[in-house]
C-alpha cells in the first residue's frame, strides 16, 4: 500500500520500469503450459501446446502426451492435416469428466473414425531427442515396456497458473501449494481490494469463466451484488466434432444419490 489506500504496482517493460497506483487491483495473469520433469520442451522437437500451433508443416509421425482437452484438440487437428498421431494418456479412462455416453461416442469417433491411436494407462519412462526424431519409452497398461518413435512430440499435460514472479509472498497475498491465488466465491483475495480471476484461481481454466469473473468483480467494485453459479459453466472441447456439456453428469448425479 502507498499513499493511504492506494496500491503501487511496478511494471517492467524492458529496461523501463513504470509505477501504477490503484485503489483496486485485479490479478488476471492467466496460465502457462505444464511441463514434465526430465522432458525438456524446446518447441522444436518437443513442444508444448503453444509450440504445437507453430509447426511449419504437418509432421509424418506425431506423438502427444496427454489425452485431455488440449491434447485431443491438437492431436485431432494434426491428424486431419495428415499426421499419424499417437496419444499417450496416464489415466486408465478416456475423458473421465464427460458423461459416459459422450465418452463412448467420442472414443469411437476419434479412434475408429479419425484414426487417432490413443493408448490409456501408460507411464512415461524416458524421452530422448535423436537425429531421426523423438523416442518415447513408456510402460503400457499391462506393465510392458514399449517405445514410440515420432518426428515431433507434444507435451499436453495441463496448465499451471502464472503466479511465479508476482511477488505474492512479499505483499502477503495467499497462494496455495499449486500456485493458485486463494479467493472466496466473489474472487476476493485475503488482501483488501485485491481480486483474482481466471486461470490463476480455482475452477475450470476456461476463457468464458474468466470473463464472467471479470464482469462480476467489476460490478462488485461498482457497488452491485452479482454472483456466478459455477455449476452452470459450460465446458467445450474444440475437436471435430466439438464436444460440450453443462451441469452435472449422470454418473456424478448417481454418485451423489440424486434421482
Amino acid at each position: 500500500m502507498a499513499g493511504g489506500d492506494l496500491y503501487t504496482i511496478e511494471v517492467a517493460n524492458g529496461a523501463r520500469v513504470e509505477s501504477v497506483q490503484a485503489k483496486h487491483v485485479i490479478v488476471a495473469t492467466g496460465s502457462k503450459a505444464r511441463h514434465l520433469p526430465n522432458v525438456p520442451v524446446d518447441n522444436a522437437a518437443i513442444c508444448d501446446n503453444e509450440g504445437a500451433l507453430a509447426f511449419g508443416a504437418a509432421p509424418k509421425r506425431l506423438g502427444v502426451i496427454g489425452a485431455g482437452v488440449i491434447g485431443l484438440e491438437l492431436g485431432s487437428v494434426w491428424r486431419r492435416l495428415g499426421s499419424e498421431v499417437t496419444v499417450l494418456e496416464a489415466l486408465p479412462v478416456f475423458l473421465g469428466a464427460c458423461d459416459e455416453a459422450v465418452q463412448k461416442e467420442a472414443w469411437k469417433v476419434f479412434t475408429k473414425g479419425q484414426g487417432l491411436n490413443i493408448r490409456l494407462g501408460v507411464k512415461i519412462e524416458k524421452v530422448t531427442v535423436r537425429k531421426t526424431g523423438v523416442l518415447v519409452e513408456y510402460t503400457d497398461d499391462k506393465g510392458l515396456a514399449q517405445k514410440l518413435e515420432c518426428d515431433k512430440l507434444v507435451v499436453s499435460v495441463g496448465r499451471i497458473p502464472n503466479t511465479d514472479g508476482l511477488g505474492a509472498v512479499s505483499v502477503g497475498l495467499k497462494v496455495d501449494e499449486r500456485g493458485f491465488v486463494e479467493v472466496d466465491s466473489h474472487c476476493r483475495t485475503n488482501l483488501p481490494n485485491v481480486w483474482a480471476i481466471g486461470d490463476v484461481v480455482r475452477g475450470p481454466m476456461l476463457a468464458h469463466k474468466a470473463e464472467d469473473e471479470g464482469v462480476m468483480v467489476a460490478e462488485l467494485i461498482a457497488g452491485q451484488k452479482p454472483h456466478i453459479d459455477y455449476d452452470c459453466i459450460p465446458w467445450i472441447i474444440y475437436t471435430s466434432p466439438e464436444i460440450a456439456w453443462v451441469g452435472m453428469t449422470e454418473q456424478k448425479a448417481k454418485a451423489d444419490g440424486l434421482p
